[in-house]
C-alpha cells in the first residue's frame, strides 16, 4: 500500500525533476524511503497494473464547457438518426457535415526512401524541404456517403461560400426541402451571423453548430482521419500542386467505395456521460469543501 501511495504522489512533492514516475523510479524511491530493503521495477509494475483504479495514470481530456452542450449535441445526434424537432426527416432532406483541414504541408523529402527488408520496415527520409501548404475544405453527405471538397491557400468565409456553392448548386440539394449543414465554431462559420448568412445564400440551407470543443461530433472528422492515414502519412509531396491533385484524387476514389458511417453514439449515450460527469464534479466539489 505504501508503494501504491508513492505512485500516486506528484514527483515535485518529492523534489524530483520529473513530470511522472516510472516503475523503476518508484522502486528506487521506495528503497530510498525505507519502505522496502529491495524491490525491482518489474515487481512495482506488476503490483500497480493489478489495481482496478490507477490514479497515477492520466490522459488528456476536454470537459464540456458550453452551457448549451446537451442541447446543441442532441440536435446533431438527432440528425444522424434522421430526426429533427422530434419528427423524421423527409426523403428530400439532407444532412451535410463540413469542416476545414488547415495548413497541410507539402514536404519534399531530401533523400531517397529504402525498401523494406527481412525484419526491417521501409525507411522514410526524415529531413525535408517545405514546399508550401494549403487548406482542404470538405463536406460529407451523412446519409448518401458523398464527399465534396476543394483546396485553397487559406480558409475564410469566401472559401466556405465556395464549398457551399459546390454542394448547393447541384441536385438533389438545389431542389431539396431542407439541407442541414453541421459545422464547428471555426471563424469561417461561427455564430448566428453565419446561420443567417447561409440562409441568405440558400433559403433551404440550415446551419447547425456543434458545441464548443466538440468537433468529434462532426462526421467529416472521420473522413479527415482516413485521409490522414491513407494519403498524408508519410507526407512526401514535391510541391503543393501535386498535393492538391492527390487530395482531390483521393476524394474521388474514396467516394466510389464509401458507405455511410455507422454512427452508434446516441442521445442516450450522451446523457449517460453528462450525468456521470456532473456526478463526478459534484463529488469533487464536496471533497474540496
Amino acid at each position: 500500500m505504501e508503494v501504491k501511495a508513492l505512485a500516486c504522489q506528484l514527483p515535485c512533492e518529492r523534489n524530483l525533476p520529473f513530470s511522472r514516475l516510472s516503475s523503476v523510479d518508484i522502486a528506487r524511491e521506495a528503497i530510498n524511503s525505507g519502505i522496502v530493503a529491495s524491490i525491482s521495477g518489474t515487481t512495482v509494475w506488476r503490483w500497480l497494473s493489478a489495481d482496478a483504479i490507477k490514479p497515477w495514470q492520466y490522459r488528456s481530456w476536454i470537459f464540456p464547457r458550453d452551457p448549451d452542450f446537451a442541447q446543441k449535441a442532441s440536435r446533431v445526434l438527432d440528425l444522424y438518426q434522421g430526426i429533427w424537432n422530434g419528427k423524421r426527416l423527409r426523403p428530400n432532406d439532407y444532412v451535410i457535415s463540413a469542416d476545414e483541414k488547415t495548413s497541410i504541408q507539402a514536404r519534399n523529402r531530401n533523400g531517397l526512401h529504402s525498401a523494406p527488408a527481412s525484419g526491417r520496415s521501409q525507411r522514410i527520409e526524415f529531413e525535408y524541404q517545405r514546399a508550401g501548404a494549403l487548406a482542404y475544405i470538405a463536406a460529407w453527405d451523412v446519409r448518401r456517403a458523398k464527399i465534396f471538397g476543394l483546396c485553397a491557400e487559406s480558409t475564410g468565409i469566401e472559401v466556405y461560400h465556395r464549398l457551399v456553392d459546390l454542394v448547393m448548386q447541384q441536385e438533389p440539394y438545389r431542389s431539396a426541402n431542407r439541407v442541414y449543414w453541421i459545422t464547428d465554431n471555426g471563424s469561417s462559420h461561427r455564430g448566428q451571423t453565419s446561420v443567417d448568412r447561409l440562409a441568405k445564400w440558400y433559403p433551404n440551407a440550415i446551419q447547425i453548430h456543434t458545441p464548443v470543443h466538440a468537433s468529434w461530433l462532426n462526421q467529416i472528422e472521420i473522413y479527415f482521419s482516413i485521409l490522414q492515414r491513407k494519403l498524408l502519412t508519410p507526407n512526401d509531396f514535391p510541391d503543393i500542386k501535386t498535393l492538391e491533385h492527390q487530395l482531390l484524387a483521393f476524394q474521388d476514389h474514396y467516394e466510389k467505395i464509401a458507405k455511410p458511417f455507422k454512427w452508434k453514439f446516441t442521445k442516450k449515450d450522451l446523457n449517460r456521460i453528462l450525468l456521470k460527469l456532473s456526478s463526478d464534479n459534484t463529488r469533487h466539489e464536496k471533497m474540496a469543501a
